[in-house]
């Protein structure tokens, strides 16, 4: 029995400290692990839920990798994922991941420790308005000001972070106020009553027959498919929904793994890196069906050409998405989960009558003209690295596309994804077979760097016995390099891949598409031309007692990475690959499927 336990049990009711009394209020909340770096201002937080020893603490190496480890906990499991830190430089390192979150619909509670009250306003050492930095990023923005409020504040933080539309919340808890005595509350299980906030809505009965009586109508319909399907839990439905309506699937970065990929039904993502079949279907589509999406820009492209011969159904829990970017004829208001199931109990009472087969097989044709593939081409000849280890054996060189295509073939169907962001996050999306949802975590609305080996150690801890491997280049790692050691010391077995083309790859396809091949800052290796390969991955990894690799030939590549994948301990392999390689096909910004870029080879 705990200290504060035995001390319950003598006293019905005896004074406690504010952060005793958040720690418990997190475990009346269902937490088990949270993601913090202690600071002054959150001293007394961590003195807490070490007293209490009932939470997981997971140290991480720097606030950006704890918010992003949070995140990815949230995605693979499902659950609220919490993070925690100090005032000042310690909040604003959280900053990213907040709206990072915020963008991708992801439930967190950032709890972020504050200078006394009494300093507050007053420019004390360590002070920032974390409450005023982060309304326009967040779902909703607490600074406590009443120790008594604590329970109240944390059951509606996970409530609000977990409902409707989910998103961020960030809890601001000033130090005096961790430190003030109260009375532990009477009833825990009071609940949660928020008059303006109404989560739970739900499409009517007419409105998704109006839907069902389009799709019968159309001869030529498409689902758009976006990350609320998978925040909703709704992935099964939608299954069920296509086979009773034969309607072909697209979706969006966010929606990928919502739909199995490997059904002939799947178009997989659309969009600037879409595949070209997916692009054509929605610029041919009568009835496009979008549920749980937001029509982004980089979906659209001129959102004005975007899906131009069709009527659009637009479901989605939050209604200011409705008209905002497309204008919807049917815009319905409702959870996509709840208006998938009523519609699949509506067609197993009724089944559709109409016939898509001209329609499946014009995508089909679509398919064979235009499949998903890579080259290597004599672009190859121009990667220095490349030449330097290759000299004129081509054909032992790795593409990037083609590690994907590999690993997709190793492992198991749950095994999660994970990726930064730049060429290799499109890549996965392209070549990685997803078949479940809640098996590729990454940053799509932000797009932030750095996001995807952090985030796959929370989804490591989350999941602790599904593989899960991170597919990062050279740049994007980088930027959270630093949690290796949190890696090491707190023993999470998350694989991580560098696809190393000593180039920011993303930026620099731009440049040779639209800037005559000017690279302006986007070579990150060795200037002096002295190392081949800047910096040495293998050797930072061992500084960690990290076990590592590097991989340069062809013939070399499945051998390493089942070595990575048999491995019980983190392991960092990294893979040369050209930085000639680009992410095709593409379509430039506000452009139209007309703008398409299929092949770029010489």
């Amino acid at each position: 029995m705990k200290e504060t336990d035995q001390h319950c049990s003598s006293h019905p009711n005896p004074p406690i400290k504010g952060c005793d009394l958040l720690v418990l209020s997190l475990e009346h909340e269902g937490v088990d692990t949270v993601f913090a770096y202690p600071g002054g201002a959150s001293l007394d937080l961590h003195q807490a839920m070490a007293r209490r020893g009932t939470l997981r603490v997971v140290l991480p190496r720097h606030e950006q990798g704890g918010i992003f480890a949070a995140d990815g906990y949230a995605r693979a499991t499902g659950k609220v994922g919490v993070c925690m830190t100090t005032s000042g430089p310690g909040a604003t390192n959280l900053v990213t991941g907040v709206a990072n979150a915020f963008a991708d619909s992801i439930p967190l509670v950032v709890i972020t420790g504050q200078v006394n009250m009494q300093l507050i306003g007053r420019n004390a050492f360590q002070e920032t308005d974390i409450f005023g930095v982060t309304l326009p990023i967040c779902k909703y923005s607490y600074l406590i000001t009443d120790v008594k409020d604590i329970p109240r504040v944390v059951k509606e933080a996970f409530y609000i972070a977990s409902t409707g539309r989910p998103g961020p919340v960030v809890v601001d808890i000033p130090k005096n106020i961790q430190q003030t005595l109260t009375q532990l509350p009477e009833d825990w299980s009071a609940p949660v009553n928020l008059r303006s906030y109404k989560p739970d809505r739900k499409a009517t009965d007419e409105q998704l027959q109006k839907v069902l009586v389009l799709i019968e109508q159309s001869k030529e319909p498409l689902l758009y498919v976006g990350g609320g399907v998978i925040s909703s839990n709704g992935s099964d439905e939608l299954r069920k929904f296509v086979k009773l309506t034969q309607v072909p699937v697209t979706t969006t970065l966010m929606g990928v793994g919502s739909f199995p990929e490997n059904d002939p039904l799947s178009l997989q993502m659309l969009g600037m890196h879409g595949t070209a079949y997916a692009n054509w279907a929605t610029k041919e589509t009568d009835l496009l069906l979008a549920f749980g999406c937001r029509f982004d820009d980089r979906v659209t492209g001129n959102v004005k050409a975007f899906a131009p011969n069709s009527k659009v159904v637009h479901i989605d829990i939050d209604s200011s998405e409705l008209n905002k970017n497309k204008r919807a004829d049917y815009p319905i208001e409702g959870n996509i989960c709840d208006a998938l199931a009523r519609m699949n109990q509506m067609l197993e009472k009724s089944p559709l009558k109409a016939d898509f087969s001209a329609w499946h097989k014009k995508i089909s044709e679509w398919k064979k003209k235009a499949p998903l593939t890579w080259n290597a081409g004599s672009k190859v000849a121009k990667s220095k690295h490349i030449r330097n280890f290759h000299r004129d054996r081509y054909e032992e060189v790795i593409m990037p596309q083609e590690v994907i295509h590999h690993l997709n073939q190793m492992v198991p169907e749950d095994t999660i994804i994970v990726t930064g962001v730049g060429q290799h996050q499109m890549w996965t999306a392209q070549f990685y077979q997803f078949k479940k949802p809640r098996t590729f975590l990454t940053s799509a609305g932000l797009g932030s760097m750095g996001y995807g080996y952090p985030a796959a150690l929370g989804a490591k801890i989350g999941c602790p016995d599904k593989q899960v491997v991170n597919i990062d280049g050279d740049g994007s790692f980088q930027m959270n390099i630093q949690e290796l050691a949190t890696a090491k010391m707190e023993k999470i077995a998350a694989k991580q891949i560098i696809l190393n083309n000593q180039y920011l790859g993303m930026v620099a396809q731009w440049e040779d598409l639209f800037y005559q091949g000017l690279h302006a800052n986007t070579f990150i290796g060795d200037f002096s031309g002295k190392e081949i390969l800047y910096p040495d991955f293998v050797k930072i990894a061992e500084g960690y007692s990290i076990k590592a690799e590097r991989v340069v030939f062809k013939r070399d590549l499945k051998d390493a990475l089942q070595r990575m994948l048999d491995s019980e301990e983190p392991y960092v392999l990294d893979i040369v690959v050209p930085n000639t390689a680009h992410v095709l096909p593409f379509i430039r910004a506000i452009g139209t499927v007309d703008d398409m870029v299929l092949d770029t080879r010489e």
